[in-house]
């Protein structure tokens, strides 16, 4: 379970690092190249590593902004 935590807390660590934004505009532009089928199949493998990088990093930003959104609303009452 700690393991689990280790790489969550990094990947949460990391997601405040970098805009959500630019996170999927490079999401975005990572399925595009495979879709279009102009990423070479050298270059396949680090293209979806890193698409599953700002999956995760993604996620983690929806995660976190959720837990705040509702904690302030607890905050407040409206929760």
């Amino acid at each position: 379970m700690e393991g689990k935590c280790k790489k969550y807390c990094k990947i949460k660590t990391m997601a405040k690092k970098e805009k959500y934004e630019d996170q999927i505009a490079e999401l975005e532009q990572i399925i595009a190249e495979i879709e279009d089928e102009s990423v070479s199949v050298d270059e396949l493998s680090a293209k979806v590593k890193r698409a599953a990088h700002l999956i995760r990093s993604c996620q983690a930003v929806l995660k976190n902004t959720e837990q705040e959104v509702d904690d302030i609303l607890k905050e407040i009452g409206e929760g």
